[in-house]
């Protein structure tokens, strides 16, 4: 069994080209119901609704290697760290979590909330 990672869109548009840019998020297609990338071999599906309910939590993550250079290239991009009050983020947005990782979140033109994560 493989897994399929799914989140949702009302921007098809605006989502295509926002993922489309994402360091190894390579698009496959658009079909008529969802729009289809590839990550490191797993599928991501970015169903098209009417409408889209952004959770109150991270719908989806990305492990990397070094989180300073990547929130450079999100800054770069124009894309902009969420920040929350509850959490003691550094200056440029990083969480240090109490086991170690390193955690910044950012949002997708739906206003879903993705993560990067640097484990110790």
């Amino acid at each position: 069994m493989k897994a399929i990672l799914f989140a949702a869109t009302a921007k098809p548009e605006e989502s295509r080209s926002f993922y489309s840019q994402l360091p190894s998020c390579n698009f496959v297609t658009d079909s008529p119901y969802a729009l289809v990338f590839e990550i490191e071999g797993t599928e991501l599906r970015i169903q098209k609704v009417d409408a889209v309910a952004p959770a109150p939590y991270t719908t989806l993550g990305f492990q990397v290697d070094d989180i300073a250079r990547q929130i450079e290239w999100l800054t770069d991009q124009g894309i902009e760290l969420a920040r929350f009050d509850f959490l003691e983020q550094d200056q440029s947005g990083i969480w240090h979590s109490p086991d170690g990782a390193r955690v910044a979140w950012f949002r997708d033109p739906d206003g879903n909330t993705l993560s990067l994560t640097q484990y110790p």
